[in-house]
């Protein structure tokens, strides 16, 4: 019973919205008025485990089954990670989780680690694109197929294509922007990407579209752009920045700069946070490991070093809400093809994982941004906002 009251003590912290905690047959409310939600535990999680990582500890035991939720999870979570400025880490002792090696060979295992589960696996719960990144609701009746087909028309139209141009793709994933916009714009595109499951599922779609003449994937790390001195008109890049890791985004931004044309646009559209911090122990052991989120200041301070002129930043955090939660609405219906590939601690792990980064882009924890600039002076392009 101590041991039960110790980490209910420490529950108690996360006062800002009621909640309660039951545990064999015992029940306590943390914050005051109704409560929002009540969290059963299973079995007892130490304070120590609390202490050392409060993600990892509480994340463990939901993925486990020593931690259940009454009602909906989307919505404890919102109430809950609001409060993540109270969470604990013993970053010493976390040091080899929070900070991974950033050498190609162990990128492209953390790269993945993720992208890899397999196609048929993301096919059941993304959209028809396989669009695996935030959507553009331009209405709230918008389906996730039309917020990302959306999405990809205005990043193309962001760039400012025209026919005969060429455009890179960094993190091409499974190759929707550049069908559209050979398809759309007749230009020429490239796309590279770690993931070896994209590449292959990439490849067969530009086969199926009768396109390999206009587009080509490469399996290919940015880092070797240099070397094949290839130059574009335009280079996008569209949540691959998370996985370069803090001290390559210097590194980054130079082979981008080297690849693209002077005077060309690059739009980098990327999950963003306020400040700079290390990542959440759960989320990089579980789901994507070695990942870091980049602070919009610490980009936007780097690009001037590289000749990049901003042109607009724009912040689409509520889109990236809704985005996740349609995932998670299409994962749940899916759930038992997904627990015959997989087990339940997996699918348990998926469920936190979507609709906690739902809670954190609800509650601001995160953004994302999509930044547009030229590289050296451009002043061809429309003096007003074109797209």
């Amino acid at each position: 019973m101590l041991k039960e009251k110790a980490m209910v003590h420490f529950l108690n912290r996360f006062t800002d919205y009621p909640f309660l905690v039951r545990w064999e047959g015992h029940e306590e409310k943390v914050g005051h008025g109704n409560p929002l939600f009540v969290v059963n535990i299973k079995e007892q999680i130490s304070v120590k485990e609390l202490t050392g990582s409060t993600s990892l500890a509480l994340g463990e035991a939901y993925m486990k089954g020593k931690l259940e939720v009454e009602g909906d999870l989307y919505e404890a979570l919102d109430h809950f990670l609001g409060q993540m400025d109270k969470f604990e880490v013993n970053r010493v002792k976390l040091k080899g989780l929070l900070h991974t090696s950033n050498s190609r060979k162990n990128q492209k295992k953390e790269v993945s680690f993720h992208y890899d589960i397999g196609n048929d696996f993301y096919k059941l719960w993304l959209d028809e694109t396989l669009n695996y990144s935030c959507g553009y609701f331009k209405t709230g009746e918008d389906t996730l197929y039309e917020a990302q087909v959306n999405k990809t028309e205005y990043i193309l139209k962001k760039l400012g294509l025209q026919a005969g141009m060429s455009l890179l793709d960094i993190g091409c994933g499974w190759g929707f922007l550049l069908l559209r916009a050979a398809k759309e714009y007749k230009i020429r595109g490239t796309g590279i990407t770690l993931s070896r499951e994209q590449y292959e599922g990439f490849r067969t779609r530009i086969e199926k579209e009768g396109l390999e003449d206009l587009v080509t994937v490469r399996l290919m790390d940015y880092r070797d752009l240099k070397q094949v001195g290839l130059e574009f008109d335009r280079i996008v890049s569209v949540g691959m920045v998370e996985h370069v890791g803090r001290e390559n985004y210097n590194c980054f931004l130079d082979c981008v700069s080297q690849a693209l044309k002077p005077g060309g646009v690059f739009l980098l559209h990327f999950i963003s946070s306020q400040k700079e911090h290390a990542g959440d122990p759960w989320i990089k052991k579980y789901i994507f490991p070695g990942g870091v989120i980049p602070s919009l200041r610490e980009i936007i301070f780097l690009m001037a070093e590289y000749n990049f002129h901003i042109l607009d930043v724009e912040n689409l955090r509520n889109h990236y809400n809704k985005t996740l939660l349609c995932w998670e609405k299409n994962f749940r219906e899916h759930e038992n093809q997904i627990r015959s590939m997989f087990d339940e601690e997996f699918v348990r792990m998926w469920e936190l994982y979507l609709c906690s980064c739902a809670a954190t882009f609800h509650n601001g924890v995160i953004d994302l941004h999509q930044i547009l600039a030229t590289k050296g002076v451009n002043n061809e392009l429309p003096i007003v906002r074109w797209y």
